[in-house]
């Protein structure tokens, strides 16, 4: 891994659309932007602040999640998640995430990365089929 420091970030941008929805995701009935969406593009934020300082075969998986999504978002708006790194520890990233619709913030809280080693972290994952 390339010297890194706190403080950087990262961004993801995405429509709300039909397949984004609660009513289409199974995470409720109604036609607003979900839940498990708007995580997914937190964590889309959190890979993009330090994919530049990965080097060749370093990835990171998602280890922890506490976030509030504070404000429902219809079809066809964008949705912006920003992502600061706040701590770093060994192999461990904690990131500061928020998402934002075109009317203002609509989630927030904090997300938490580990580094691995795609390879070996994939045969491992695969080594549970029996």
């Amino acid at each position: 891994m390339k010297t890194i420091m706190t403080s950087i970030t990262g961004a993801s941008e995405t429509a709300v659309l039909k397949d984004k929805l609660a009513s289409s995701m199974g995470s409720g009935s109604l036609d607003v932007y979900a839940t498990p969406s708007m995580v997914a593009l937190m964590e889309a934020a959190a890979c993009e602040c330090i994919a530049n300082y990965l080097e060749d075969d370093e990835t990171t998986v998602g280890t922890e999640l506490n976030i509030k999504h504070i404000s429902a978002t219809p079809e066809g708006m964008m949705v912006r998640a920003e992502a600061e790194l706040v701590k770093f520890s060994g192999r461990e990233f904690t990131f500061a995430v928020k998402a934002y619709d075109e009317s203002g913030l609509i989630g927030e809280g904090e997300h938490k990365r580990f580094l691995v080693y795609g390879k070996k972290f994939t045969e491992k994952a695969k080594a549970k089929i029996k």
